[in-house]
């Protein structure tokens, strides 16, 4: 049986005026203040079919966006698979050759692989290790409530609470298939572990996809990001921040569940930010190993479309706060 998509709401934005840049590298613009701050980055298009951070991206420079102290750098990361998207086949242009978002570690990077993810990867470092705070822009495969991912830093979770929405912040470890972007270097240091504690990465899962609300919800995440460095005039900002009465729940997620087998599937169409009610209710079957809630009020975080061997499938969570 054929399987339906989603529909595609949004329009892959033509990014190529913004190859040249002004940094050397590729598709990376760097916007000065002239006045002393932070320097901050946004990234979007780690993976090439999440197309709603390249819409607001473009967005922010359709509207002239100068940083109003310290430094802003727009990041378009994977474009050789974003140039591939094709409507009629919406998830193969996710990667070239491998998730980038799986190859943030130096013994990756500094290793022998090689691949159209990694010699990307590599081009990006030095803007990485440049940066004092970066928002990762991505969505989801499921029509997901929005959500915050700030790994397991004090400063990183703190972060998310500033900004204020979206209304679920989960802390989590990533995943055992690689590193990602906020998990790079001193981002993910504990805190207290690097010298001034300040180096911090977020990243925001804005919604499924290729939905219209999945580009609102990554503009309004950068101005709420730039909003909480003290980087843009509130008067902007707020053209483009709407009120959300959900309180902000922060989730820690306990276990990862990896795919052992590519005979992954869940018992129901999860959609992700699930909470089921009893410990021991089965979400799903791994080959012979049944897949079951450890505790009660456990929260489903992302379940995959379609797990394979390796893979993270979904990740379980407590409500903490």
């Amino acid at each position: 049986m054929t399987e339906s998509l989603p529909p595609i709401e949004l329009t892959p934005p033509d990014i190529g005026a913004y190859r040249d840049g002004n940094t050397g590298i590729d598709h990376v613009t760097t916007l000065e203040s002239g006045r002393p701050g932070p320097h901050a980055v946004i990234v979007s298009l780690i993976h090439g079919n999440e197309i709603g951070g390249a819409v607001a991206m473009d967005r922010l420079f359709r509207m002239g966006i100068k940083p109003s102290r310290g430094r802003l750098t727009l990041v378009f990361a994977n474009t050789a698979s974003y140039q591939s998207f094709d409507a009629e086949r919406p998830y193969a242009s996710r990667f070239v050759d491998e998730d980038m978002n799986r190859v943030w570690s130096p013994d990756v990077l500094d290793g022998p692989r090689n691949s159209a993810e990694l010699r990307r990867a590599r081009q990006l470092r030095p803007v990485f290790d440049a940066a004092d705070v970066i928002l990762d822009l991505h969505s989801m495969t499921a029509d997901t409530p929005p959500l915050t991912l700030c790994g397991r830093t004090d400063r990183a979770r703190a972060l998310a609470r500033r900004l204020g929405y979206p209304a679920w912040i989960v802390s989590d470890e990533g995943h055992a298939a690689g590193r990602r972007v906020i998990d790079y270097a001193d981002f993910a240091k504990p805190d207290g572990a690097e010298p001034d504690g300040r180096r911090t990465a977020i990243l925001v899962e804005c919604g499924q996809h290729w939905r219209a609300e999945t580009a609102l919800v990554a503009l309004e995440s950068c101005m709420r990001f730039l909003l909480a460095q003290e980087m843009v005039d509130p008067s902007l900002a707020d053209r483009h921040i709407r009120p959300h009465p959900d309180p902000q729940r922060t989730v820690e997620v306990t276990e990862a569940v990896t795919a052992e087998t590519d005979d992954f599937f869940f018992d129901q169409p999860y959609v992700g930010m699930e909470v089921i009610p009893a410990a021991g209710t089965v979400l799903g079957r791994d080959g012979a190993r049944r897949i079951v809630t450890p505790y009660d009020d456990c929260v489903l975080i992302m379940p995959a479309r379609r797990p394979k061997s390796g893979q993270t499938a979904v990740r379980l969570g407590r409500i903490v706060s």
